[in-house]
């Protein structure tokens, strides 16, 4: 199996791209990280300066411009997407061309590069939608999106999987659960950041939906993931479609303020009748598990880690919008 040395990570300065571009550069790969910077730099302000990692500033759409710096990698992980249902609900042909288009664009330029080895899709557990009497489902589940952003992640993975491809070139489909934890691009708009966010800052929570399910993985087990992608026997990966997180870190709303109240009990929280998202599903995560990877973190850990951050004032202006991935 030839090694993967060289990388090239869309999505760079984003808040799951800012940390694998720094594991990436500790494992000893070299990092073309691409971004449009369209939430600032502060992802990768402090890595710029590495001699290993190259920035491109540009728009992950324009795939013509991107295939002489596809001719310089190994490999490609393809992180940048408009991220969530919320945003894509709103911006719907900006999803379409960003979570759709340029994607398919750069799976086809990355097949007809011959030096590129893998081809890692950060897919979403949210093409699961809701699920029937709340039953665990795996990567053998149809796929049942209820948001544009599930739909089109749904069709990304349908198009990888059904394309003929070359000898030596490798697609891998990581479905990633709602992610958690510190990042060098923090958001706030994720659940069990938000809430450990507005609870430490004597914020009321108000929760709505605090009965659906929903898996959870840690930003850092996230970028484990891909690495491990890369690294792995090509015969675990090639196309295959991995859940990333543990069957252990499936949570309601509940279940996560209610761990939220031991470390903060004097959190003001109130139950609203309000249903804005219905995705409620549990991931059975068996498979990546006796692939051999294994998350590291789980929810309380993640809560622990936000509360000391903030409460040590490692986050100026935490509830800046920019903290958000909102347009």
């Amino acid at each position: 199996m030839m090694k993967i040395e060289k990388v090239l990570l869309t999505g760079a300065a984003g808040y799951i791209g800012s940390v694998l571009a720094r594991r990436l550069l500790k494992r000893g790969f070299k990092v073309w990280g691409l971004d449009n910077l369209i939430f600032g730099d502060r992802g990768i302000k402090t890595i710029r300066e590495n001699p290993e990692f190259r920035f491109i500033e540009a728009d992950v759409r324009k795939t013509d411009s991107l295939r002489p710096i596809l001719n310089e990698v190994d490999a490609v992980v393809h992180l940048a997407a408009l991220s969530g249902m919320p945003t894509c609900a709103k911006y719907p042909e900006l999803a379409q061309q960003i979570n759709w288009l340029a994607t398919k664009d750069l799976f086809d330029a990355s097949h007809e590069t011959p030096c590129i080895k893998r081809f890692l899709f950060a897919s979403s557990t949210s093409i699961y939608g809701a699920v029937k009497d709340r039953e665990f489902v795996d990567e053998q589940s149809p796929a049942n999106p209820i948001s544009l952003y599930g739909e089109l992640k749904a069709r990304c993975e349908e198009y990888l999987g059904r394309s003929k491809l070359r000898s030596g070139f490798i697609p891998i489909l990581l479905r990633f659960p709602t992610a958690y934890g510190l990042s060098p691009r923090i958001r706030f708009d994720l659940t069990v950041n938000e809430f450990t966010r507005d609870l430490t800052q004597g914020k009321a929570l108000e929760i709505f939906g605090e009965n659906f399910w929903r898996p959870y993985c840690h930003v850092e087990d996230l970028a484990r993931a891909c690495i491990w992608a890369l690294e792995v026997d090509s015969n675990l990966v090639d196309q295959e479609v991995y859940c990333v997180g543990d069957t252990g870190e499936n949570y309601t709303k509940r279940m996560i303020y209610e761990a939220l109240s031991e470390l903060i009990p004097e959190g003001k929280i109130s139950l609203v009748q309000k249903i804005e998202d219905l995705r409620d599903y549990r991931v059975d995560f068996s498979k990546i598990k006796k692939a051999g990877f294994n998350v590291t973190k789980t929810v309380r850990d993640g809560i622990r880690e936000i509360h000391q951050a903030l409460r040590q004032g490692q986050i100026p202006n935490p509830f800046d919008p920019a903290h958000t991935s909102a347009l």
